[in-house]
This record gives C-alpha cells, sequence and structure tokens, in this order.
C-alpha cells in the first residue's frame, strides 16, 4: 500500500498524481524543492517544484527525441551544448554519436546531478564520466551570453517556465544561443503539452522566429507529461535539415551504430507533422 501521493502542480484544474510506494530523497536545495521516489508503475520519479521532470519508465522517448532528431538531421555535429539536462538522459543519449567530440552541460543546480547520479544512475549511466565532457554549473542565460564557445546543436533540456525554468524561454537566452550557433547549426528545446501549454508554443514561435531562417515544432507523445503530444521547439538557418531525404536519414542512423527504443527515421521524419490545432494557432 502507498505510504502517501504526489500530486503534480502543474497546471490549474487539471492534473496527475502519483503513488509514493517509496520515498526515497527530499531535499530543498538553493533554487528548488527536490524529490525522487519510486512508483510501482513509472519506477523512479523526479520531481522539482512540484512537477514530474523524468521517470524511468519513458524517459527514452523524451531523451531519445530531442537528441537524435538534430543531430542525425545535422549530420555532422562535433560540438553540442545542453542546457539543463541535470539528470544525464540527454547527456547519455548524445556521446551515442560517434561524430561527437566535445559535449558542454550547463546545469544551474549542482544537487540534480548529485542526487541524480545516486537515485537515478541508469539515466546518465556513467555519462557524467565521459572525457569528451565539460560540466559547468550556471545559469543558462549567463552561459550563452558570456561564452566564447561555439556548437553545432544546442539542446535546451528546461524545466516548464516556471521558478529556475522561466528564463530559458526568454528571448534573451535565444539570442545567446543563436550567438552560440555554428552556421547551419540547429536549436532544439522541450516546449510543454502542445493542448494545455498552446500559449508556450505561440510565444516560442514569435520569440524565436526573428532570428533564424527556418523556426518549426515537433512531436511525441510522453506518458509521463500528461494531457497529449508535448511539442519541440526547432530553429535553425539552414530549412533543409528540417526535411532530409529518409534514405539520407537511415543511412546515417545505420551508420551511428545506435540502438533506441523510440526513435527511428521513419518516425523522425513524421514528427513534424502537428495536429491542425496548433497549425492554426501558429498561423494565427
Amino acid at each position: 500500500m502507498a505510504k502517501s501521493k504526489f500530486e503534480e502542480k502543474l497546471h490549474a484544474g487539471y492534473g496527475q498524481t502519483l503513488s509514493i510506494d517509496e520515498m526515497l530523497f527530499e531535499h530543498r536545495t538553493e533554487h528548488q524543492e527536490l524529490i525522487i521516489f519510486r512508483n510501482n508503475s513509472f519506477g523512479r520519479v523526479m520531481a522539482l517544484d512540484g512537477i514530474v521532470q523524468t521517470t524511468e519508465a519513458d524517459e527514452f522517448i523524451y531523451h531519445e527525441m530531442l537528441t537524435h532528431v538534430p543531430l542525425l538531421a545535422h549530420g555532422g555535429a562535433r560540438s553540442v551544448l545542453i542546457i539543463g539536462g541535470g539528470d544525464g538522459g540527454m547527456l547519455r543519449e548524445v556521446l551515442k554519436h560517434p561524430g561527437v567530440e566535445r559535449v558542454t552541460q550547463v546545469e544551474i543546480d549542482a544537487s540534480v546531478i548529485e542526487m541524480s547520479r545516486e537515485y537515478l544512475p541508469n539515466h546518465s549511466a556513467g555519462a557524467f564520466d565521459d572525457p569528451r565532457v565539460q560540466l559547468v554549473i550556471d545559469d543558462g542565460v549567463n552561459f550563452v551570453r558570456s561564452s566564447e564557445d561555439h556548437f553545432d546543436v544546442i539542446i535546451s533540456d528546461c524545466t516548464d517556465p516556471v521558478g529556475p525554468g522561466e528564463v530559458l524561454f526568454s528571448s534573451g537566452f535565444y539570442e545567446g544561443c543563436k550567438r552560440c550557433l555554428n552556421p547551419g547549426g540547429v536549436f532544439v528545446a522541450q516546449n510543454g503539452v502542445a493542448f494545455l501549454q498552446l500559449d508556450e508554443v505561440t510565444t516560442t514561435a514569435r520569440r524565436l522566429g526573428p532570428l533564424f531562417v527556418d523556426q518549426s515544432f515537433y512531436a511525441a507523445a510522453v506518458p509521463t507529461y500528461a494531457g497529449g503530444v508535448m511539442t519541440f521547439a526547432w530553429a535553425s538557418d539552414n530549412p533543409s535539415l528540417r526535411s532530409p531525404d529518409l534514405s539520407v536519414l537511415a543511412q546515417r542512423f545505420e551508420a551511428s551504430g545506435i540502438r533506441t527504443r523510440y526513435y527511428n527515421p521513419q518516425l523522425h521524419l513524421g514528427s513534424f507533422a502537428l495536429p491542425q490545432y496548433i497549425l492554426d494557432a501558429l498561423s494565427a
């Protein structure tokens, strides 16, 4: 029998409840309230400030789509910047690409990394110890505004736009990412569950549109993020990267030797076909 229940606080008037079958860790960090608990359906769950961030059961969907879509579309990425992603899942997937020579990860809260390594070790699977990785404890906005480094792919694995994650949806952050992106590079970002957070989608489009030649979204259904499909922002100055030939994607995917549980080249292309209500909101 469950000891207690976790009730998510992200949406007013709607939410999900998870039984806390075992509380593993609970701590108030300098930046946010962090808890990690075990749920019989989703395995170990991490939540920040009352919002589920990741679970053992379905993290692979989110991390594979936010990593392999931009990297395989680019086709030659050697340097990658990850903003956020303290649980290590994104880093794990990025490092599977043999052509990646350098990964910089910027996380505002060192406690998230420390607790994830201890309580969610399968997320990072040793990725933080890879010699290609430079770990920076800093605010993501500060980093992209001041860094002299440039990257082929930038992944914003941010929390929802509340608390410390709010600035990672700002025009200033997007401008900084554009400044740090190599010519022909790709920027992607978590952009919420569109059915319940449609304003986030339209606001992101309005802020990214003036900065990039090509800006769009792609989507995937992640059970943890309840309420419909999750959208991922896409931006690049090379429009052709958003619609590569399937044969090219398939060749790159096979050559990489990467094994996935969700991503495949067909799904990659199909993920850019958005529901009509999103298209209508963007056109309005």
